[in-house]
C-alpha cells in the first residue's frame, strides 16, 4: 500500500520522501552543488513548517514547499567560481549571482511541469518595501509564497557556516530578521515621494512571517533540549558505572600481593563491557565527566535561547 507523505511533520523534508508528482518537479536538484542543494531541503523544510504555522492549506503547504525546493534552481547556471567562492563577492559578480531568479524563471517557464512553481524562483529576494531584485516590486505585488520562503531563505542563509564568515547565533540572526521587518527610515525617503509611497510603511519581510519562524525555531530548540537530556541521563549511568568501577581500580593499584591485585582486577572487569578496557578506566571515567560537563553546559545554553526568542518582539 501507497504510504501518504505528511508535509506537515516537523521531520526535516527530504527529496527523496516525496512522490513522484513531486520528485519530478525535484529532480532538478541533483544537478545543484552540494551546498545549494542541501540549503534547498533546508529552506524546504523551514517553508513547510511556517506554512503550518500560518495555518495555511495542505494544498498551499505542498504548493509552497515544492516551490521552495526550486527556488535556487537557477544557481545551476552561475559561474562556479562565483557561486563558490570563499570571500565576499565584488558588485560585478553579486550582479551575476542576482541573475539566478531570472534563470530559475525562465528555467520553470520553459518547462510545463515545472511552470506552477515558477513565482518562488523569480520572486523569494524580492522585498515588501520594494528594496529587493531582480524587479523591485513592493507589497501583496509579491506572491505569498515567495516571500514566506524569502523568510525561510534568509533565517537558514544567515544561521548557517557560510564560507566567508564564521557561524552567527540564532538569536542574532532572529534580531537580523525584526530588523528586517522594519520600514525604512522617513528620513531616509526623498521629500517629493513620502506621501506617494506606501511602501515606506513596510520593511523587507512580513512581521507574521517571522513571528511563525520564532515557533519553528522553539520547537527545533526544544526537540533538542530533549534529545539532549536524553544523551545526558546515559552518560549519568556510564559515570556512575565507571565511578565504581574505578572504586575497585584503586583498590587494585594499592593491593599489597598480586592475589589482591587480580581479585580486583577481576571485579573491575565484571563492570565493563566488551572492547572497554581495565587499564584505561580512570583515563575513561576523566573523560566521560568531561563530556557530561560540555553537553550540560549547552542544555542550558539552549534553555537560555528558548527564554530569549521568547521575549524578541515583532
Amino acid at each position: 500500500m501507497k504510504e501518504d507523505f505528511d508535509f506537515y511533520s516537523k521531520t526535516s523534508l527530504k527529496s527523496y520522501n516525496l512522490d513522484d508528482r513531486i520528485r519530478y518537479q525535484l529532480k532538478m536538484l541533483d544537478s545543484l552543488d552540494a551546498y545549494t542543494r542541501k540549503h534547498s531541503e533546508n529552506v524546504a523544510s523551514i517553508t513547510c513548517r511556517l506554512c503550518e504555522y500560518l495555518k495555511l492549506d495542505q494544498g498551499f503547504t505542498i504548493y509552497c514547499t515544492t516551490c521552495a525546493y526550486l527556488h535556487d534552481i537557477g544557481k545551476m547556471f552561475i559561474p562556479p567560481e562565483v557561486l563558490q567562492k570563499p570571500s565576499r563577492l565584488t558588485d560585478e559578480e553579486y550582479e551575476i549571482m542576482k541573475s539566478h531568479t531570472t534563470i530559475g524563471y525562465k528555467m520553470c517557464m520553459n518547462d510545463p511541469k515545472l511552470r506552477p512553481y515558477a513565482a518562488g524562483t523569480l520572486f523569494h529576494h524580492e522585498a515588501l518595501n520594494g528594496t529587493g531584485y531582480p524587479n523591485g516590486v513592493s507589497a501583496n505585488k509579491i506572491p505569498y509564497e515567495a516571500q514566506i520562503i524569502r523568510v525561510a531563505d534568509e533565517f537558514e542563509a544567515i544561521s548557517a557556516k557560510r564560507q566567508y564568515k564564521t557561524h552567527i547565533g540564532i538569536i542574532e540572526t532572529l534580531n537580523i530578521l525584526i530588523d528586517d521587518t522594519k520600514p525604512n527610515p522617513i528620513s531616509s525617503i526623498p521629500e517629493g515621494l513620502k506621501i506617494l509611497a506606501t511602501e515606506t510603511r513596510l520593511g523587507k519581510i512580513d512581521r507574521k512571517i517571522v513571528k511563525a519562524l520564532f515557533k519553528v525555531v522553539i520547537d527545533d530548540t526544544e526537540y533538542e533540549i530533549a534529545s539532549r537530556s536524553d544523551y545526558l541521563d546515559y552518560l549519568k549511568d556510564e559515570i556512575k558505572r565507571f565511578e565504581e568501577a574505578n572504586r575497585y581500580y584503586q583498590k587494585m593499584e594499592a593491593a599489597p600481593t598480586e592475589s589482591k591485585k587480580e581479585y580486583f582486577r577481576e571485579g573491575v572487569a565484571a563492570l565493563l563491557r566488551r572492547n572497554e578496557s581495565v587499564d584505561r578506566v580512570p583515563e575513561t571515567l576523566q573523560e566521560l565527566q568531561e563530556a557530561y560537563k560540555v553537553r550540560k553546559a549547552h542544555i542550558e545554553k539552549l534553555y537560555l535561547e528558548v527564554k530569549q526568542i521568547k521575549k524578541l518582539v515583532v
